[in-house]
Order: C-alpha cells, then structure tokens, then sequence
C-alpha cells in the first residue's frame, strides 16, 4: 500500500512539474513565433516525443534495476505525461479546422504526428548510442 502512495505521490509531482513546463515552453515559443499555426503545441509535442523516446529507452532497457518503478512513474508517467499535450493538439485542430483554416489544420495535424514519430525514435536512437 506504501508503494502505491509513493507511486501516486511521484506522478502527481512530475504531472504538476510537467505541465508547468509545458505552459511555459508554449507560452514561450508562442509568443516567439505568433500566427495561425500552434508553434506552442508543436514544439512541446515534438521535444516531449523525443523525451519520452529517449528516457523510456534508457530507463526501461538499461536503468530499470537501478532506478525501478518510481523514476518511471515520476519522469515517464508524471513529468512527461503532463508535458505532452495531446489534447490540447486535437483541440487546436479542431479550433483550426472551425475558423477553415483546412490547410493549416492538416498541416499540424499531419506534421505532429510524422515530427513527433521521428523525435520519439531520435531519441531512442540516441539513448542506444550512449548507453
């Protein structure tokens, strides 16, 4: 019962930790590069692709005996499950394809996807060039 306590605990903090992050780097590439397109969004998207790629890789493969369950539900789980902003992407999808804005819309939605997929397997990449 202990460890399950523990295991919230260290979600909840790395969540609070993680979305503050993620409305800092949106509010900050947002305002760097203003206009339709949701640069915001897509940046944490991509580096929090390529984060979760590279920290899984290192903690599920290699750190795992030395960092266990706790690391992960902190950093994986928590930290970066509040980092990513899968919602708020179908959210600024949907707001772009209600002002028709189609072609924008479609190039988010597409481009998240295919950016996020190569940052998440650079990450794993790297991770297994290092380790």
């Amino acid at each position: 019962m202990i460890e399950v306590l523990a295991t919230i605990i260290l979600v909840f903090l790395g969540g609070g930790i993680g979305s503050s992050l993620r409305w800092g780097v949106g509010k900050a590439v947002g305002k760097r590069y203003h206009g339709s397109f949701p640069w915001g969004n897509f940046a944490v998207n991509i580096t929090g692709s390529f984060l979760i790629g590279f920290l899984a890789t290192l903690f599920l493969i290699d750190w795992d005996n030395r960092y266990g369950t706790f690391m992960i539900a902190l950093v994986i789980t928590g930290l970066l499950g509040g980092y990513t902003t899968f919602s708020s992407y179908e959210l600024d999808t949907a707001k772009l394809i209600g002002k028709k804005k189609t072609g924008i819309a479609a190039t988010y939605w597409v481009g998240s996807v295919v950016a996020g997929l190569i940052a998440a397997l650079a990450g794993i990449f790297l991770a297994g060039v290092i380790r």
